[in-house]
């Protein structure tokens, strides 16, 4: 397939930390946006923790460049997570913000965008129902990675195996693993737990989710209480009321003890995380228990006594391992969906000029369900 005129340049730049090791763009990204018609420019060093090297960058046909030239050459900057002040004070009036703005908690943030005359996307407002959406949905990419870390990660801590074992010296038994929330993350736990050979049961207040368990070879665990309400909008699951809460946590914390591990996975996007498990329902776990909470983060978990990025002993003996970044410790593929997810994005706002012989440009349609659920600054907002 020829490549299209170039119209677009589109800038990457490292996000590199200690916990971040994602990258926003990989190699076949930069040779699959050439052929829209997007020319790219990458930060030196953006897929290092990724395992992808200038050279590759290059190799696709990607133009390596400082921060600052990146910043300066890109009519639109794609981000695994969002720019930080000191990058948005470097950004030129007019150019294109893409990426996990947190827009739905932070007012100040979207309104700083909205001053500094910046057209601003916010990846977490895709209406994900919608399938022209599919491969635009991060949430979805990168959940699917966490789900699948959280159970290696709780296999690593547990002092047992997962599988049935025979041995000369005696079977033994398989763990018993609990997932709470079967969403994306929740639902490629179960299959990872499975796949290790564990005994799965999950729980969701989604009806819907009940059918999804069970497809997988897992329980469905019955809490004996009814939260036959839990839908939420685009299949998600809605914030629950008080006393529905409290009827769940009662619930759970009662069940939760005959599991050797447990997995939390429940978020309401753009709210705290419901409390699944209480302090309860910790202390009445037994010994060498493992829980790792993938919700766990500034706002709290779903677990009482998690904390974001580290590793927590009770006095009973029961681990809680509160990681909200594990999707970042599976780099390479988590980077190739992310990428993918950011470059559709992108590509979905190029669009034919309305005047003929006109250039395709960047351009906001709030018209189409897309722009509207998304551009949170810029076009005529």
């Amino acid at each position: 397939m020829a490549d299209k005129e170039i119209v677009v340049t589109y800038g990457v730049l490292s996000e590199r930390t200690e916990v971040e090791k994602r990258t926003g763009i990989t190699p076949d990204i930069v040779t699959r946006l050439k052929r829209s018609g997007v020319a790219c420019v990458v930060e030196q060093g953006v897929g290092l923790d990724a395992h992808f090297t200038d050279a590759d960058f290059e190799k696709a046909g990607a133009r390596v460049a400082t921060r600052d030239e990146v910043i300066a050459s890109s009519d639109v900057l794609g981000f695994v997570g969002r720019p930080s002040e000191d990058t948005l004070a470097s950004i030129k009036p007019g150019t294109w913000v893409i990426g996990a703005l947190q827009s739905f908690t932070d007012e100040a943030y979207v309104d700083s965008l909205k001053q500094r005359g910046l057209t601003s996307v916010a990846m977490e407002r895709l209406p994900r129902q919608l399938s022209s959406a599919q491969s635009m949905d991060e949430m979805t990419s990168q959940n699917s990675v966490t789900g699948y870390k959280a159970v290696l990660k709780a296999a690593d801590a547990y002092g047992s195996f997962f599988p049935m074992m025979t041995t000369a010296a005696g079977t033994i038994r398989p763990a018993k693993v609990l997932v709470l929330g079967a969403g994306i993350a929740g639902l490629q736990a179960i299959g990872t737990a499975k796949r290790l050979g564990a005994v799965v049961t999950a729980y969701d207040v989604r009806p819907a989710a009940k059918s999804e368990v069970e497809s997988l070879g897992a329980k469905f665990l019955d809490l004996d209480v009814d939260l036959t309400k839990g839908q939420g909008d685009g299949g998600y699951a809605r914030e629950l009321t008080a006393e529905e809460r409290a009827a769940q946590q009662a619930a759970v914390d009662r069940k939760a003890a005959d599991f050797d591990v447990i997995i939390t996975t429940a978020q309401v996007p753009g709210r705290k995380p419901p409390m699944l498990l209480t302090s309860a329902g910790v202390n009445g776990l037994k010994r060498g228990a493992v829980i790792v909470d993938c919700a766990a983060s500034e706002f709290g978990g779903n677990v009482e006594g998690s904390v974001a990025r580290q590793r927590v002993v009770t006095e009973s003996g029961v681990t809680i391992i509160g990681d909200p970044d594990l999707a970042s410790s599976v780099p390479v593929t988590a980077s190739q969906q992310i990428a993918r997810n950011l470059a559709d994005t992108v590509v979905h706002f190029v669009r034919e000029a309305a005047q003929e012989g006109a250039p395709a440009a960047l351009t906001v349609d709030m018209n189409d369900e897309i722009d509207a659920a998304m551009v949170v600054a810029g076009g005529d907002k």
